[in-house]
């Protein structure tokens, strides 16, 4: 790994606006993470895919694409941030032109409903699934394929990710803290006692402690984003090494790009204890270089440190 940087983090939060989808038994999250002093990374992004299910929660995957600022897909000026003018007519779902995707889980939908020969799927299953939740009722209906979401119970539910810069909490604040937390055990534990309880004090404690108050100032956030800079952990286990880190196929080494933290879980609903996908830290390393791509995507690597049962 590449000697992690200081400086401010930038904090992402969830807003109610849907700009970012999370959907099926796997949820795509995109952060666009371009490099101002490259020409060939003026549009690059960062996409986190993992299984809900616990079973495969280890087959968490993440991918970079990168392109320059004149390409074959994106205009070469940024789009208008003013909303369209209101006309009266809803907006169309369906994309006009590309490949054509599944309605369930957004990926490659070769298939098609064979009555209708509008949906498609990318497999029997979600058919299946997508006929049952609704599309039989509907399926004759001229623009019902483009004025309606699907909208299936076992979707995660979408959000907008803003992001802020982080402030810095000063050697005097996190002070502070400690002495409130001192002088509060204090007042219900005899002095010796408070003596032995240092002296028992674990790595893991003070490792917790400190990911408590790097966030203390901002509890909410669901991401971290600063290329270089070091993660900080959830515990004292399970902390990747150097030789943990695979390089990338380039031969460059990986560094820390951006981390999930699990106050996201609550947003996903994802609350059915040992039924649905869990983490305490998710770390996304990417290669030092952002070697470059062409218009295809690359492999990048992600570290799953597990919530303990820290006190």
């Amino acid at each position: 790994m590449a000697a992690a940087r200081a400086g401010p983090a930038e904090l992402g939060f969830v807003e109610a606006a849907p700009a970012w989808r999370l959907r099926s038994e796997q949820f795509p999250s995109k952060l666009y993470a371009p490099l101002p002093d490259r020409a060939d990374a003026f549009h690059r992004g960062l996409f986190l895919f993992c299984c809900r299910a616990p079973p495969c929660c280890a087959g968490l995957r993440v991918f970079r694409n990168q392109l320059p600022r004149k390409n074959d897909f994106y205009s070469y000026e940024p789009p208008c941030e003013d909303p369209p003018p209101e006309t009266g007519e809803s907006v169309c779902l369906q994309l006009k032109s590309g490949a054509h995707l599944c309605r369930v889980c957004g990926c490659l939908g070769p298939k098609t409903c064979s009555r209708c020969h509008k949906a498609h799927y990318c497999s029997k299953e979600h058919q299946t699934l997508d006929w049952r939740f609704g599309h039989k009722q509907a399926c004759t209906q001229s623009d019902y394929l483009d004025r309606t979401i699907p909208d299936h119970s076992f979707l995660f539910p979408e959000f907008e990710i803003v992001i802020e810069t982080e402030d810095e909490i000063t050697s005097e604040v996190v002070e502070k803290e400690n002495e409130s937390e001192i002088t509060g055990s204090m007042g219900e534990a005899p002095e010796e006692e408070l003596d032995s309880m240092a002296k028992l004090e674990s790595k893991e404690d003070k490792i917790f402690q400190k990911f408590k108050t790097k966030i203390a100032l901002e509890p909410e956030q669901v991401l971290r984003y600063g290329r270089g800079i070091a993660p900080i952990w959830i515990s004292g286990e399970n902390i990747p090494q150097e030789k943990d880190i695979p390089y990338c196929p380039c031969g460059a080494k990986r560094t820390f790009e951006f981390q999930v933290m699990p106050q996201l879980l609550n947003h996903l609903k994802a609350d059915r204890l040992g039924r649905s996908v869990d983490w305490g830290v998710l770390a996304v390393f990417t290669c030092a270089e952002s070697c470059r791509l062409g218009i295809g995507y690359t492999e990048e690597f992600v570290w799953k440190q597990d919530i303990t049962n820290t006190p």
